[in-house]
């Protein structure tokens, strides 16, 4: 008996790279080392490959040592590795969870604004959050009465695109932003003011969804920022864990610590170690592992088919977690940058383990 498919389900860029062994950040080889493990056959397809009358799919399977595109029975099980944002892609993932397929991390983008709202229902998470609030006009000037650092972001941005800072320098204030809203920006230049917000600014918030929140007290590496990604997923007990915690510092340049925007990755033991040596470095790490996993659980309760998420999560010199936000499509190459291959296998293993975990009938908790 062969083994049952696990449907991997991809975006354009990525599927059109399969035949070709160009994935970007994907390393699917890991799927397929993991499909041995658990006896399972991934197989990779966008939206557009099925056809919803007779629930078929033409997509890539390996064989041997190439990838063929071939039409089977649509799996039972899917891991959504794509964005798909309009309301009809939406729709036909609906019609596809009504036709008994399962389909995790079923929604790829949640704005960052709703996130915040649902984690402050949490009395336990609540004192990890920034004051946020949505960036109009008005809450800025009223954030700016109460801080003296503050970020302002697009609510459905990723890897640090767009995102501002306003930081108070004696009497006056300064706005760093980005020159353009591309997905690697380098570029970042100041505007200096008093009292008026700069039109630049005005602008951005008006013509977009942004939020606006205290910039928190994280800890640094010689003057240098860092926070952490985290993470967490469903594994084959179909319960949430952390696969992996790799930090990532801001460059000299600006205070951004995303990879894309010329951050660098270190892992955590060698930080605390080398930089934080009057920390209990395995108290610190379990602080940092049980709040990860809470702000998961929570989260789960009120997204569905949540099960594998990249948690971007500070924290004070103290080793205080600090929830910064979170991604239900962590891209995984911080692992790889941090050169630790481990916990980047494992970031694939545990959703294969997962799905698995699903065919086998298996009920997730909460």
């Amino acid at each position: 008996m062969s083994n049952p498919y696990v449907g991997i389900l991809v975006n354009d860029s990525l599927f059109a790279g399969i035949p070709l062994g160009n994935t970007q950040y994907e390393a699917i080889r890991f799927y397929e080392d993991a499909g041995k493990h658990f006896g399972l056959t991934p197989c990779y397809f966008r939206i557009q490959d099925v056809h919803l009358k007779t629930m078929k799919v033409y997509a890539y399977v390996q064989e041997g040592h190439q990838f063929k595109r071939k039409w089977s029975d649509l799996p039972k099980v899917i891991h959504n590795r794509a964005i798909y944002l309009d309301a009809a892609s939406a729709r036909v993932l609906q019609k596809w969870t009504e036709q008994g397929v399962t389909i995790f991390n079923h929604w790829n983008r949640y704005s960052k604004m709703r996130i915040h709202t649902l984690l402050m229902k949490n009395e336990q998470i609540r004192p990890h959050l920034p004051c946020t609030f949505p960036a109009t006009v008005e809450n800025v000037k009223v954030m700016m009465d109460t801080y003296d650092s503050l970020i302002i972001k697009p609510t459905n941005s990723s890897i640090g695109r767009g995102v501002m800072k306003l930081e108070k320098q004696g009497k006056a204030w300064k706005l760093i932003y980005p020159i353009n809203l591309k997905l690697t920006n380098r570029h970042w230049r100041t505007l200096r003011f008093r009292h008026q917000l700069p039109l630049l600014l005005r602008r951005r918030i008006l013509k977009s969804n942004y939020l606006i929140q205290q910039c928190l007290p994280l800890a640094t590496v010689n003057g240098s920022p860092f926070d952490l990604r985290i993470s967490v997923q469903r594994g084959p007990s179909g319960d949430w864990g952390v696969t992996g915690i790799v930090a990532k510092i801001a460059s000299r340049q600006h205070f951004l610590t995303n990879v894309a925007q010329g951050g660098k990755v270190a892992s955590l033991a060698d930080i605390l170690n080398n930089h934080y040596p009057q920390l209990d470095r395995e108290a610190v790490c379990l602080q940092l592992t049980n709040f990860a996993i809470l702000v998961a659980q929570h989260l789960s309760t009120e997204l569905p088919n949540l099960a594998d998420l990249g948690l971007d999560i500070a924290m004070t010199s103290d080793g205080y977690p600090l929830f910064i936000e979170c991604n239900s499509k962590d891209q995984r190459y911080s692992f790889r940058e941090a050169e630790m291959q481990d916990c980047w296998k494992a970031t694939y293993f545990n959703p294969m383990g997962y799905a698995k975990f699903i065919i086998s009938g298996g009920t997730p908790p909460c």
